[in-house]
């Protein structure tokens, strides 16, 4: 039996079927989108072919995380290490001063020991008795010397009043030379023997090279080792 319904009924029900079915179909429609989005969340974490880190982000709300940057690279800070001082002129090119005798034949005996506790502050250049003993640089004869331990002896200044070359064991000096003569460099100044005591027979120059404060006075100075100077 119908029951009889005014049109304001009629549209009332109306209304309230058309609420319920735009509410099933949004239900309806949630519950598709849900399972979409687990289809594809199980298919980013487990294909082979797309990493999940890359394909985990397309469904996610979240903000991605953050990449670290790469660490800044380090360079080791360069090693200050001072430049070799160059020599001064007068020490630049000294040569050997006995003729004959290589760079490479030298022996360094500058700290060999010696009597009484000394400590040798020179090389000994070994060499036949009368070889010429030459000016290993330029410069002024200060001294001539009989020395007890160095025998017949040779000062002679640099030109630049810094150094002073000591020749010592001589067995006589050249022809002429006095004090006062400036020697050029390889000139023949005295000749290699065994005075003071170098011990009979045994016939070598002893050379040292001192710097000095004050050129008068010559004999009081640093020892500088020659070998390394006469060896370039």
């Amino acid at each position: 039996m119908k029951l009889p319904q005014s049109p304001r009924t009629r549209i009332l029900i109306a209304f309230v079927a058309a609420v319920f079915a735009i509410a099933a179909l949004v239900l309806w429609l949630s519950s598709k989108t849900r399972d979409g989005r687990k289809h594809i969340l199980t298919w980013a974490r487990f294909s082979d072919a797309t990493p999940a880190p890359t394909a985990i982000p397309v469904i996610s709300s979240a903000a991605p995380a953050a990449t670290p940057s790469a660490a800044p690279s380090v360079s080791a800070s360069p090693i200050n290490t001072p430049s070799p001082q160059p020599l001064p002129p007068s020490q630049a090119n000294l040569i050997v001063p006995v003729l004959g005798v290589k760079p490479d034949q030298l022996r360094d005996t500058f700290a060999d020991a010696r009597s009484e506790g000394r400590v040798h502050d020179a090389i000994d250049i070994a060499a036949p008795h009368g070889t010429p003993v030459i000016a290993a640089a330029d410069g002024p004869v200060v001294k001539l010397f009989p020395s007890e331990r160095g025998g017949t002896t040779i000062y002679q200044l640099s030109t630049d009043g810094r150094y002073v070359y000591y020749y010592a064991h001589l067995d006589r000096y050249a022809e002429g030379l006095a004090v006062g003569h400036f020697a050029k460099q390889g000139e023949t100044i005295a000749y290699v023997g065994d005075t003071g005591n170098a011990g009979a027979g045994n016939y070598h120059l002893h050379f040292s090279i001192a710097l000095i404060a004050d050129p008068k006075r010559y004999w009081e100075g640093t020892n500088v080792n020659p070998y390394p100077l006469l060896r370039h």
